[in-house]
């Protein structure tokens, strides 16, 4: 019999007709990844300059990684937490001694991960702030993305996350990256906790004033508030440094990691806060079947590894110098992108057109075609994450590749 060829268009078919149309996908069907670059089902290869929204900082199907998790796969999967497990303790010690916290609360997802720091939060605010049974107030930020569940998309202003009430309360929104706002909200004796991307990342990239992450710390602290990290997409050496706090030499009380953690390999997140906040969490108040899995302990430690033996963080660092100074010399010369912004390699160019127009997704299939896969944010804005394992060669025929695109608009 004659073997029959599955086709890109053939695969985006079945996906259309059998799945929930709940994302919007670029016209690409992805077959294989190797370190910076993918390929398509016809064996088309591209530059990764999204990193699956920075889960693949340490490339596609890293070895070491995979082997950790080849290996692990052949002993030992899941055990649930009915039982210890002989690679838990190992993955929460390291972790831990890594990022400088006491305890750790391994989950899976990121959207997990804020969903327990904010469970750990409001029960620390009751338990030790002393704050009434129900009283108790987390603040936000406008244009945050923390993830899908119900709570969160109840703090969120994105449009689209409308009509799914009844909404959580317990919230209150102010605009990002400003202390005044912050201020004012934090004369509520309720307010238990802040939660801030240290970068907006779903919002476009937004980076906040140089010092701000420091004062508002610094705030929280003076109001006995916790301060809480969403680096979920920001951490792991994504902007340059370790965590993104770390450009202000700030130490949350609470982290919540995700995404890159894993590598990409497998859905490992994580919540990090020392123990006079951890340890108002007791059994049986908060879990997860999967969380803390054998697998999940190993890939993460291979993950973290690799961060540290390669130096991603300083790679990271070197080459979004890099990438700005040539897209910030593009903007110079063009009438198409009118600003770049970024820290490391978590960088974003906003097109000179408005949010309902289809201008970004457009320059986003013609940099399809010309070997780059990127993808728009808030309709105008292109965000750039490339894998960190990504040479200065390779950025820069990433670069050229970019000029190239937007010459053609």
């Amino acid at each position: 019999m004659e073997e029959v060829t599955i086709t890109s268009e053939d695969l985006m078919k079945l996906e259309n007709e059998h799945g929930a149309h709940n994302y919007h996908p670029l016209p690409v069907v992805l077959d294989r990844g190797e370190g910076v670059h993918v390929w398509d089902v016809e064996g088309v290869r591209y530059f990764d300059f999204l990193s699956a929204y920075s889960a693949i900082n340490q490339g596609h199907c890293h070895p070491k990684i995979i082997s950790a998790l080849k290996s692990q796969a052949e002993n030992l999967t899941l055990t649930s937490r009915a039982f210890y497990n002989a690679e838990l303790g190992v993955f929460e010690k390291y972790i831990t001694e890594y990022f400088g916290f006491d305890k750790v609360l391994p989950m899976n997802t990121g959207a997990e991960a804020v969903e327990t720091a904010i469970k750990i939060c409001r029960k620390w605010g009751y338990d030790k702030k002393g704050i009434a049974t129900d009283q108790a107030k987390i603040i936000v930020c406008s244009n945050n993305f923390h993830g899908r569940t119900t709570t969160i998309i109840s703090f969120s202003n994105d449009p689209d996350n409308g009509n799914f009430g009844p909404y959580t309360a317990g919230f209150e929104r102010i605009e990002y990256d400003n202390l005044d706002a912050l201020k004012n909200a934090l004369q509520d004796t309720n307010v238990a906790g802040f939660l801030i991307e240290p970068i907006q990342g779903e919002a476009g990239v937004i980076v906040p004033n140089d010092g701000f992450l420091k004062s508002a710390f610094k705030m929280c602290q003076e109001n006995n508030v916790l301060f809480i990290a969403d680096e979920v997409q920001t951490g792991i050496a994504r902007t340059g440094r370790l965590l993104a706090c770390d450009h202000e030499d700030v130490h949350p009380n609470i982290l919540i990691l995700g995404k890159a953690l894993s590598g990409g390999a497998y859905p490992v997140s994580a919540v990090l806060a020392d123990n006079v906040i951890m340890d108002v969490i007791h059994p049986g108040q908060h879990g997860s079947t999967y969380g803390g899995n054998p697998i999940a302990a190993k890939v993460a430690i291979a993950a973290l590894e690799v961060v540290k033996d390669e130096r991603l963080a300083e790679n990271a660092e070197k080459l979004g110098q890099i990438f700005r100074d040539r897209m910030n010399a593009l903007v110079a010369n063009s009438d198409t992108v009118v600003l770049v912004r970024g820290k490391g390699l978590l960088n974003a160019i906003v097109i000179n057109d408005t949010e309902d127009s289809s201008t970004a997704w457009d320059i986003c299939v013609k940099l399809k075609e010309n070997g780059l896969l990127a993808k728009p944010t808030h309709g105008n804005i292109i965000r750039f994450a490339p894998p960190l394992v990504m040479t200065e060669d390779q950025l820069n025929e990433c670069c050229d590749i970019i000029e190239k695109t937007l010459a053609e608009f």
